[in-house]
C-alpha cells in the first residue's frame, strides 16, 4: 500500500493508493501527520511538499519515502528554464494529467491559493505555464491597498456577473468574471495553436471558479485527486 502525501501550507491531502487505485483519502493539519503514519498500513511513502511539515515520522519509519524534487525520476520531460524553482504539486498534476490522458495534449487548471496553468503536449513533455493569484488573494488584495473597499469573504461562484450593479457585485466581477475570462484565454489560446487539448480541472477553488451557472468549458473535467494521482505514478518510478 502507498501513503501519498500533498503537504500544502495549512493541510495535509493523504491517500492510500493500492497499485493504481485509491483506496482511502482525507485531510489533515500538518501536526497530525505523527498520528497518520502509525493508523494506517503502507509499504512505501511520496511526499509533496509545498509547505512545511515536520517529516520525520515518515523518515524514520524505516520505509523507503520518496520526496518529490527536481532529481525525482518522471514518467514525463520537463521543459522548463528553472526546473529548480518548479513547485512539485505542478509537476505532480502534470504526471497525473499524463497518466489519465497518456499521449495526448493536457492543460492543466489548478486552481487554489494560486491558479496555475500548466501544459502537457502529446509527446510527454511539461512546457511550463502561467501563475495568476488566486481568489482570495484578489479579493483580499482590493480590500488591503485601498481604503473603501469592503473584504467579501466566502464568495460562491453561482452568478456569472459581469457589469456589477453594486460595490460588491462589481467586485465580484472584477474577481470572479475576469479570472474566469483570463481561464478561458488561455484555454483559447492553446487549443488554437495544438487543436484537441484536454483541460483538467482541480484544486479547492475550482468548483467556485465554475460553480452552475458559469460559462462551461470545452470537454473540461474535475479531477480533485490529480496531485495524489501523479505522486503515486512518480513513486513507482522512484521505487528502486
Amino acid at each position: 500500500m502507498n501513503l501519498i502525501l500533498d503537504i500544502g501550507n495549512t493541510r495535509v491531502k493523504w491517500a492510500l493508493f493500492k497499485d493504481d487505485t485509491l483506496t482511502l483519502q482525507g485531510i489533515v493539519s500538518p501536526d497530525s501527520l505523527p498520528r497518520l503514519c502509525r493508523q494506517h498500513s503502507w509499504s512505501c511513502a511520496a511526499v509533496c511538499a509545498s509547505g512545511q511539515a515536520d517529516l520525520s515520522p515518515l523518515t524514520l519509519s524505516g520505509r523507503p519515502v520518496h520526496i518529490l524534487g527536481p532529481d525525482s525520476r518522471l514518467p514525463i520531460a520537463v521543459d522548463y528554464a528553472t526546473p529548480r524553482t518548479l513547485g512539485p504539486d505542478r509537476i505532480a498534476s502534470a504526471c497525473g494529467a499524463w497518466k489519465l490522458f497518456p499521449n495526448a495534449n493536457s492543460l492543466i487548471i489548478d486552481a487554489g491559493t494560486c491558479i496555475t496553468i500548466d501544459f502537457v503536449d502529446a509527446s510527454g513533455t511539461y512546457r511550463g505555464g502561467a501563475i495568476l493569484p488566486g481568489l482570495d488573494m484578489k479579493f483580499r488584495a482590493l480590500h488591503t491597498f485601498t481604503a473603501r473597499l469592503p473584504l467579501l469573504e466566502n464568495v460562491e461562484g453561482s452568478n456569472h456577473i459581469v457589469t456589477g450593479r453594486s460595490t460588491a457585485e462589481s467586485i465580484t466581477a472584477g474577481v470572479l468574471t475576469a479570472t474566469r475570462f483570463a481561464v478561458q484565454g488561455f484555454i483559447q489560446h492553446y487549443t488554437s495553436l495544438h487543436g484537441a487539448v484536454n483541460i483538467l480541472l482541480t484544486g479547492g477553488d475550482s468548483a467556485r471558479l465554475w460553480a452552475s451557472g458559469s460559462p462551461s468549458l470545452p470537454s473540461a473535467s474535475f479531477h480533485p485527486d490529480l496531485v495524489l494521482t501523479g505522486l503515486n505514478v512518480i513513486l513507482k518510478q522512484n521505487e528502486k
